[in-house]
């Protein structure tokens, strides 16, 4: 009777986990995000050309009008056609500013938030530690914590060591209540053959991002509703696992922490929707 009712726990337990449908769709995000910055980012350039096109046209007008001015020194006023053109290149530059102000705003915000989260999650965890990896890729903030911080070959609960490490975590992503973090486990491909109801890598990789997220919780007083429960098993691996230290590598779990950018992307979307008017 004890077994079935560890069991009907456990199963609990892992019911809690991200359904492949929500981290699909999370991925999805991330990705439309992604391509909508690298879509601004090419419009920016593309002001920044005609800015520097019209400015030289507003140049060699003036100098045209100049020229004209000391042949007839008489002249007290610009032609007509002379000064609507401009006119029409200085509002023309105006209005390029504008547009790039907005986009460089929305960029920079966008920056200095990731610039921000990575400089807290240095200062609080350390970068001394070469077992915890801190980068960006693409925008998005990755700690990176070695098994071997966390948990024991083959298991799923979360070492009186690692609780060190995740309070630091903890810290900053208490610090940022607008923020969501995916918890992933990732494993080596060697097959797990461990007892009990964990069938393969992917139930350990899951089991070990439920585990740290009941840590963060339960222990260190993150808000569930800023946690994300993923596993990858061993099919992201970021070497080859052909090593004993290959291996060691792959087997990590990795806190992807996401910023709201709901705003940075409201405010670049309008800007592109400005844009084809």
């Amino acid at each position: 009777m004890k077994k079935i009712v560890i069991a009907l726990s456990v199963m609990a337990l892992l019911s809690s986990c991200v359904s492949k449908k929500k981290y699909t769709e999370l991925e999805s995000r991330n990705k439309e995000t992604q391509d909508l910055l690298n879509t601004a980012t090419v419009k920016l350039n593309t002001c920044l050309e005609e800015k520097a096109g019209l400015a030289a046209t507003a140049s060699a007008l003036k100098e045209q009008n100049q020229d004209l001015m000391s042949v007839s020194k008489d002249m007290t006023i610009l032609s007509t056609k002379g000064a609507q053109n401009i006119e029409k290149a200085l509002e023309s530059i105006k209005e390029k500013d504008l547009k790039i102000s907005r986009m460089q705003d929305a960029l920079t915000k966008k920056d200095s938030v990731t610039l921000a989260v990575v400089t807290s999650l240095k200062s609080a965890v350390g970068i001394s530690d070469p077992d915890i990896e801190i980068n960006v890729e693409k925008g998005v903030v990755f700690i990176s914590i070695a098994d071997k911080l966390l948990f024991k070959t083959g298991s799923y609960e979360v070492s009186d060591k690692a609780k060190g490490v995740l309070a630091k975590v903890a810290k900053v992503v208490n610090d940022k209540p607008d923020f969501e973090c995916m918890v992933e486990g990732h494993t080596d491909n060697v097959p797990y053959n461990g007892t009990g109801i964990l069938l393969d890598n992917w139930d350990l990789s899951v089991k070990r991002s439920t585990s740290i997220i009941r840590v963060l919780t339960n222990q260190l007083g993150v808000k569930p509703e800023q946690l994300i429960a993923a596993g990858r098993s061993s099919y992201v691996p970021l070497v080859g696992n052909d090593t004993a230290e290959n291996k060691a590598r792959n087997r990590r779990t990795r806190i992807v922490v996401l910023p709201k950018i709901d705003q940075f992307y409201e405010m670049i979307e309008k800007e592109m929707k400005k844009q084809t008017k």
